[in-house]
Formats: C-alpha cells, structure tokens, sequence
C-alpha cells in the first residue's frame, strides 16, 4: 500500500472544494484496508473513508489524519431460492465490490431484468457510499435490497458482515452515519433483487417523464424508469455531466425534513398555502409524520434557483444543490448554507439538516 503526503482533496469532490489531506491511500482489496488501518493505528491517526466524492465537503484546512480511497472493484451475480416469491419473480444476489461506481451497477441490474433500484439511475457515487447515507430518490430506498453489508470494524481491527436488520436504516440514515460514524469500513455490499419484478413509479415527475415516451404503449419496463429518472436528473441538474456548471455540487445540500401534522399545518399557515407533502410513516407515539420538500420550503423562504453569493450558489436548476461558482471554498460554501438554514428556520420553525458528509471540520462527522 502506498501511502501519499499533503493530497489536496478538491480533486476528489464533485464540489471542488477541500484542502489537504495529511496522508492518501488507495485500498485495491481487502487485505490493503486491514493495512491501512493498521498503519493509522500505530499513529494514532484518524481514518476518513472517502468513495466517489459526490456527496462530501472537505474542509479548507484539509484533515489532519489518513484519507483513505475504497478502491474495490467487482461484481458477483448468484440467484437465491425463495419459495415465498411469486413463480414469476426469481430472487437474485448481487455481491458488490465498495469501490464499483453505483451507476454501472444499477445499469446491471436494470440490463438483468432486476427490479429495486431502477429508480436510482444517475446517482453518482461508489457502492460503499449507498448503505451509509441509505440512498434513495423518486420512491425507492437502497436499505430496501439490501442482504447485508460487510465492513472493517476499526475498533475491533477485524471484518465483519452485518445483515441488513443490523444496520438501522432509516431516513438518509444508517447505523454507519449515526451512533458507529467511522468505525466501518465498507468493502461489499450484497443486494437481494427480484428478476421479472414490476417497476416502481410513485412520484408526479417520473409519470410526467414517462408520459412524455408513452407513445410505444404498454406499461413502462425497468429500462424505461431508470432512463425516465435520469433524463429528470438531468433536467434538475443532478446527473453528473463534463462542462455543467450546475453539476459542481455535492447533490442534495439538504434533506427534506420529515415533520408531525401540526408542524405541517404550521408551515401551510405561515406560507398561505398548502405544501407538497409525502407520508413518512409514524413516530414514537404512532402519530403521522409528513415529509415536506426541502426545496420548497427555500424556495419560499426567498431563495430563487440561480441565486448567487460571490463565488457560491444555488444550481439554475434545482435549488437543493449549492453549487461551486467558481474558486469557492468551503467556508463560503456553508455562509451560504447557514443563511439558507436560518432563514427557513426563522420562517417556518424549521431547521434544516444538510445532507452531504463533512470532514475536517471541528467535530467533523463521516456518513
């Protein structure tokens, strides 16, 4: 394994932003993360897993510890027996490799006839970033398909593979970004699709995509979705294209709060009017939550798309992405999101929480 000094970590992000690294590594297989984490162990040096880049903000001081890149690669395709699924349907593993680029494995799967993810085309990113953050878009999640994920345990400097039971998914949440941030080291993640499953189309802008190419008839396939949900990726600016501007962000900058009704109604009365909403399940006392887009609530709170704050913005396109304008840091990058932040919450009584992982920050949190 070879380790690296002072890596600026601006050229790993899709943002753009980020100061150096004090050591870089990149772990081809699994026994070069065992080494790794041996190596930072005997220095008394943090880890920072970094993946794909697109769903992070580095610091402009960089991180003072080892960044280490997941750079696993592969795929392995096993059908399961099941005899609780319909004759139709056939369960199908995939055991991937946390380095793959997620967009080929989707694309895979799509090829394969597997039904689970097709909704989740065009995000960008590696495969060992999807169990952390529970990826999801347009109605699916990824803790939905997964069998378990396998990791290095760097408190107990051993492997480990947890069932998905395990991993306490929830909302862009997981067990990896929440009470165990940066103890896992995710090296394979294995999926449980169903080949000869139907697609799932729940969201206003994918039917609207998908009328838009109703001309061949018939009910849409996987293929069909997965391309309906880039071309609206597309349009929003969160598919990933050489020369867009719009395209040097981190993605979604921040969640879409989930809230109670009476919150719900609060924020319906401040606005004048009703706000999109989506069920979100039920709390602790089983009451109604409500998930509120994000989006919405910044854009009444005064902030347009385009909007511009020196050299940091918001996406012409969609207005969860804050976007790299040109030589911004990361500093300016969060001026402009604690003044987004604020202002919503000074509106409508709600924080926002932002969604991209951040490292070398004080207190800096990984997931």
């Amino acid at each position: 394994m070879r380790v690296e000094e002072t890596k600026l970590l601006s050229s790993f992000t899709t943002l753009g932003v980020g100061g150096p690294a004090r050591w870089f590594a990149e772990a081809t297989d699994e026994e070069e993360i065992a080494e790794a984490a041996a190596w930072a162990a005997k220095r008394s040096a943090a880890i920072f897993v970094l993946g794909g880049g697109s769903n992070l903000l580095a610091s402009d001081a960089g991180f003072d510890g080892l960044v280490l890149r997941v750079g696993l690669r592969g795929i392995e395709v096993a059908e399961a027996a099941d005899s609780s699924v319909p004759d139709s349907t056939v369960p199908v593993i995939y055991s991937v490799a946390a380095g793959e680029e997620w967009e080929h494995c989707v694309q895979q799967m799509v090829d394969d006839g597997c039904a689970g993810v097709e909704c989740l085309a065009g995000i960008p990113g590696t495969v060992g970033g999807t169990p952390v953050q529970n990826v999801g878009a347009y109605g699916q999640e990824v803790s939905s398909v997964i069998d378990r994920v396998r990791a290095f345990d760097l408190l107990e400097q051993a492997f480990v593979e947890l069932p998905a039971t395990e991993c306490g998914f929830g909302y862009r949440r997981s067990r990896f970004n929440t009470r165990d941030r940066a103890r896992y080291v995710v090296t394979r993640v294995d999926f449980r699709l169903m080949r000869g499953g139907r697609p799932t189309v729940r969201y206003a802008d994918l039917n609207k995509a998908l009328a838009e190419e109703a001309g061949k008839g018939g009910e849409p396939s996987l293929a069909d979705v997965a391309a309906a949900v880039r071309r609206v990726r597309r349009s929003k600016g969160m598919l990933l294209v050489d020369g867009d501007p719009d395209c040097k962000s981190a993605g979604s900058f921040f969640k879409n709060p989930v809230v109670t009704e009476e919150q719900f109604l609060q924020i319906a009365n401040v606005s004048h009017m009703t706000p999109p909403r989506f069920p979100a399940g039920t709390d602790a006392q089983n009451m109604a939550l409500v998930k509120v887009p994000a989006a919405w609530l910044i854009e009444q709170a005064g902030f347009s798309k385009g909007f511009a704050m020196g050299r940091a913005g918001i996406s012409s396109r969609h207005t969860l992405a804050l976007i790299n304008r040109g030589g911004a840091t990361a500093a300016e990058i969060l001026t402009l999101a604690e003044q987004i932040c604020s202002t919503v919450e000074g509106r409508f009584g709600i924080r926002l929480e932002m969604e991209p992982v951040m490292v070398g920050f004080q207190g800096w949190l990984r997931g």
